[in-house]
């Protein structure tokens, strides 16, 4: 069984900065691609960021590109999401999530992903 967990969300002003982290359980985890997903209130849950295998391949959601910044730390086993500038629009819970489909697939619809962290809340006051 993989387990996803998350780490780093919290309260913020705007403009201030958050990292968060997802750290996998499966030794396997340098094999698969890796995304970060959100979800606010009353919306559906949204993609936030995408990361290959080898972080050759990376996409972001137009609402945060030039602010996010996704990486990965294979030998750890741990994904990362930087988040600069942030606004109040970002509150949600922040989620990781695996996609098992293979390496170098790099998908950005949340029901594609396999396993899920259970989130971290990321909560940017005005």
């Amino acid at each position: 069984q993989v387990q996803l967990v998350e780490s780093g969300g919290g309260l913020v002003q705007a403009g201030g900065s958050l990292r968060l982290s997802c750290a996998v359980s499966r030794r396997t985890f340098i094999t698969y691609t890796m995304g970060w997903f959100r979800q606010a209130p009353g919306k559906e849950r949204e993609f936030v960021a995408a990361i290959s295998w080898n972080g050759g391949r990376i996409y972001y959601a137009d609402s945060v590109e030039g602010r996010f910044t996704i990486s990965r730390e294979n030998a750890k086993s741990t994904m990362y999401l930087q988040m600069n500038s942030l606004k109040p629009e970002d509150t949600a819970v922040y989620y990781c999530a695996l996609d098992a489909v293979g390496p170098a697939v790099v998908r950005r619809t949340a029901s594609e992903y396999d396993y899920w962290g259970q989130g971290t809340q990321v909560t940017v006051s005005s």
